[in-house]
């Protein structure tokens, strides 16, 4: 990294938050703690940051409702979740609220610093990808913006979470080749761990939901029986 990377730290378990201050700041980062939703909105409004790593139940303003205030920021701002509330339907929620990640505790610290440096890494990756190729991507009635992080679908803006939007780029990026589930979280999440195969399961299949004539029927990103998924190659169509 050229310079340390600030992370807010949102938390307001003192025993974890040491914790997690403790092994970010032997990677490098800087961090800064807020153990109060209120204070924690003041620092995103008077702070440039990185990135966030925030608790759902705070005292005064909830985690779910700050990732939802950093979304209609202007500036994009990474966003990874811990939260006690483990069960699928919470971290859906998480997700489709904005977060890019989410990881329910218990946890391992070492995990969720491996997710921290995997965060950056992709977006560093992205940037450069982004450099590389500055137009929009033209496709199956899809227009990719990658540098507003816009999509849209025959004129109309699609509204995807941070994840679905890379998920859709990098399948966009790609076309015809086939991801597994693996490859997908390694290269869209950044990191490649068994046992959360699921998770790129449930965002392909809301992202069908808003980008497909029919969900149940997609034509544009297909699956691949036994193998993963594949973006379909576009007629007439491209970058």
């Amino acid at each position: 990294m050229d310079s340390a990377k600030k992370i807010l730290l949102v938390e307001d378990d003192r025993d974890i938050a040491e914790l997690l201050q403790l092994n970010l700041r032997d990677e490098g980062f800087l961090i800064v703690h807020e153990d109060d939703g209120a204070k924690a909105l003041l620092q995103l409004e008077n702070t440039d940051w990185d990135a966030v790593i925030l608790d759902l139940m705070l005292p005064n303003v909830d985690g779910l409702e700050i990732c939802r205030r950093i979304r209609q920021m202007t500036r994009y701002l990474p966003v990874i979740i811990i939260s006690a509330r483990s069960s699928e339907t919470e971290r859906i929620l998480g997700l489709e609220m904005g977060a890019d990640d989410y990881l329910a505790k218990p946890f391992s610290v070492l995990e969720l610093v491996a997710r921290v440096k995997a965060l950056f890494r992709r977006q560093q990756a992205m940037g450069r990808d982004i450099r590389l190729d500055m137009g929009n991507i033209a496709c199956h009635s899809l227009t990719i913006d990658p540098l507003a992080r816009e999509v849209r679908l025959r004129g109309e803006l699609v509204d995807l979470t941070p994840r679905e939007f890379d998920l859709l780029y990098w399948f966009a990026r790609h076309p015809g080749e086939v991801f597994s589930r693996l490859d997908l979280l390694a290269g869209v999440w950044g990191y490649q761990q068994e046992g959360y195969e699921h998770t790129v399961n449930t965002h392909i299949n809301r992202l069908r939901l808003k980008i497909e004539q029919d969900a149940a029927a997609p034509e544009i990103i297909l699956t691949v029986w036994g193998k993963g998924y594949k973006f379909a190659l576009s007629q007439g169509e491209g970058r």
